[in-house]
């Protein structure tokens, strides 16, 4: 079953570009990584949303996506409310929507 992974991120003021740079040679070789999309969901937000083949294989990629998430750990915020600097969640696509014809 197909799942995916959402992590939020509020970039520090002044390091958006930085943050950017980061994310161009990103790459993920995790076992069941299908593919992943970068959104501007508002100033200095964004996130990531990664396809997955299962929601086990994105949590057995946690010290890969941990890895990849210290390159640039210094250009974020902290979520707050024991967050750190990330919002993330995992979970099976219950249902595909696509757009009428």
């Amino acid at each position: 079953m197909t799942a995916f992974n959402i992590v939020r991120f509020q970039v520090k003021d002044g390091m958006d570009e930085q943050f950017l740079k980061t994310q161009q040679d990103f790459t993920l070789n995790s076992p069941g990584f299908q593919e992943g999309h970068l959104i501007k969901s508002g100033d200095h937000r964004y996130c990531f949303i990664g396809m997955w083949d299962s929601a086990k294989d994105s949590l057995n990629a946690e010290n890969d996506m941990v890895s990849l998430l210290d390159q640039f750990r210094d250009t974020l915020e902290d979520q707050g409310t024991n967050k750190g600097v990330t919002d993330f969640d995992v979970g099976d696509a219950l249902i595909d929507y696509y757009r009428s014809k």
